[in-house]
């Protein structure tokens, strides 16, 4: 069943928003899969990556209404989305999609960071993907390092230990600016326990908390690490794939972007001055979408 809802929380930008609908879909083991619905025109998915939710990529869809039949799904653990199964792997997540797409009839997806390697290995097991476009899928040249990122993530939750476990996984993503990788790690602890204070203090919008989010990270960082390391595994895509970055992200992720480029039949290649790994999210929380946007109209068109 769909509603429709009015962007209320997103600061204006024109006298006119774009309003959505939203639905769900039922993935292949039972699970409930939430989605936002905008705009009219050929189906374009557009996947959020770690520590995001659908609520992410509001502007975004947003920008690509006028062109497209938009659905932004949150993955699980998310808002109306259902739980990660005790056995996950990146099987379910590709389920999940294809619920989507089977049941809207669209052909075209967008993957935003860890968002982007499933769509990639969407595109290896689902028929009728026509076009991919990934943003920076966080894939590294050895399994060896995401794993160990992965284990001690793993311990730090156990302990309880939350802003541990998100400081491992930030600085094993290389995220935030260069002074935040420069500081100790106890420094560093005692500002995510500050942020995560503060924001359920003054609340986070439609946003899905930190602390809520935190505990997820397990699904990504796992996914990653099962999933780098075999480049040549994506040689098999023939579907024609976008492949975006910005100019400000860290290294890793443009040698991920010169991998893929080497390996995939039918490639295309843009990097975005001035953004980073940020660049899809809302102006809010740091990005800028409306050049995203652009790239992708230009080549879902």
């Amino acid at each position: 069943m769909k509603t429709k809802t009015d962007i209320e929380s997103q600061p204006a930008k024109a006298a006119v928003r774009e309003p959505y609908v939203t639905g769900s879909v039922i993935s292949r083991d039972g699970t409930v899969i939430g989605y936002r619905q905008f705009g009219r025109g050929p189906g374009l998915v557009v996947l959020h990556g770690t520590m995001s939710s659908a609520h992410n990529h509001m502007q975004l869809a947003e920008a690509l209404a006028e062109a497209f039949t938009v659905y932004v799904p949150d993955r699980r653990g998310r808002c109306q989305s259902g739980p990660y199964s005790q056995n996950y792997n990146i099987r379910e997540e590709i389920e999940d999609l294809g619920a989507l797409l089977a049941a809207t009839g669209a052909r075209n997806v967008f993957g935003v960071s860890s968002g982007g390697v499933i769509c990639l290995q969407a595109a290896l097991a689902l028929p009728g993907i026509d076009k991919i476009a990934v943003f920076e899928p966080p894939l590294f040249m050895d399994s060896a390092f995401p794993t160990s990122v992965l284990t001690r993530y793993d311990s730090e939750i156990a302990r309880g230990k939350l802003a541990a476990a998100l400081v491992t996984a930030m600085k094993g993503a290389q995220m935030g600016p260069p002074i935040f990788r420069a500081m100790p790690r106890w420094l560093l602890e005692r500002l995510t326990n500050m942020a995560m204070a503060g924001e359920e203090k003054k609340g986070s919008s439609d946003y899905v908390t930190m602390r809520k989010l935190a505990p997820l990270l397990h699904y990504d960082l796992r996914l990653v690490a099962e999933n780098s390391g075999d480049f040549e595994n994506y040689r098999a895509i023939s579907t024609e794939v976008l492949l975006l970055g910005g100019s400000k992200s860290p290294p890793y992720l443009k040698t991920a972007l010169d991998e893929l480029e080497k390996v995939l039949q039918h490639a295309i290649r843009l990097e975005l001055p001035g953004l980073d790994h940020a660049a899809s999210w809302n102006s809010d929380r740091g990005g800028k979408p409306e050049p995203v946007a652009h790239a992708l109209r230009q080549f879902f068109s």
